[in-house]
Order: structure tokens, then sequence, then C-alpha cells
């Protein structure tokens, strides 16, 4: 069993907190937009870190994550990346990723929406965490915790900051 913190368009905001809410995590994962080296420091300095780049991401971030991360944890395969859509509504180019790769968790950011919803075509939950950041026209930060035990993925919870 593991215990995963996600967040997603930070923009270079760094917020204390995300230290204590990520504590009892495993692992902590960046969807994207992170804004600066600093901050994807800082977040591995608390727990391994997974991240891909986000379209604000200069080369420094590009080099060091990727566009799309493919990885498996426990029997849960994982495909992340910062600009995906949502269910129904993909970006280019995602549903064929989709359906190449056949993920049972699609992590996307890049909306500064927060959405976990199960997606029947593709039979993958996805979770966008909303955007941990201030910049932007979201009116709450949210970040999400939630545990993967062999090939379940459960107990999402939904921190708001204020």
């Amino acid at each position: 069993m593991i215990k995963i913190g996600l967040l997603s368009d930070t923009h270079g905001w760094w917020d204390d907190k995300y230290a204590t809410y990520f504590e009892p995590c495993d692992e902590i994962w960046h969807a994207g937009d992170i804004g600066s080296t600093s901050v994807a420091d800082k977040l591995a300095a608390i727990k391994p870190l997974r991240a891909v780049y986000g379209n604000i991401d200069g080369q420094e971030l590009r080099q060091m994550f990727p566009r799309f991360a493919h990885f498996t944890i426990e029997q849960v395969k994982v495909m992340m990346t910062h600009i995906g859509g949502y269910p129904g509504h993909y970006e280019p180019g995602i549903r064929k990723e989709l359906l190449t790769a056949h993920p049972n968790l699609f992590i996307t950011g890049h909306s500064h929406i927060l959405r976990i919803m199960y997606d029947k075509q593709f039979n993958c939950l996805y979770i966008n965490p909303g955007a941990a950041g201030q910049y932007g026209f979201h009116q709450v930060r949210t970040l999400v915790r939630f545990t993967i035990d062999n090939d379940s993925i459960k107990d999402p919870e939904i921190i708001e900051m204020r």
C-alpha cells in the first residue's frame, strides 16, 4: 500500500503547508506547471517526487521531467501529463496515448479545475488535482491525497488550501 500526494499548477508558488499535507504520503506527484526548480527541489526534499513538465515550465524543468510519465505502482498503471483534457473532452493526441498505454489511472493538470471521475470508455480513473498555486482564475487552491493498494485506487481526499 502506498499513499500519494498529488498537486498541479503551482506556477512557482511555494506554500509550507505542502510539507504538512504531504507528510503522511509515500510519494508526491506533480502534474505540471511547476514553475521553478526550487518548488520541485522543496517537494523532493519532503518525499520522492514524480512529475511532468507543463506548458509554462522552462528548459531546466523540461530536462528534469518528461511530458508524459508512464509507470506502475503496486498493480496500477499510471499515465500522467499536464495538458490532457478530461473524459469526453480529451486534448488531441491524448486518446491515442490512452489507447496505447491502457492506464488504470490518468492524471492531468492545466485546467485549474479539480476533477475526479471514472472514464468508462478507457476503463480508468481520471484525476486533475486543480491548482495549488496562487496564479490563475481558481478561487481555492487544492491538493489531492489517495492510496494505491495492489490494484485498487482508494481513499481520495480533497484538501482545500485557503
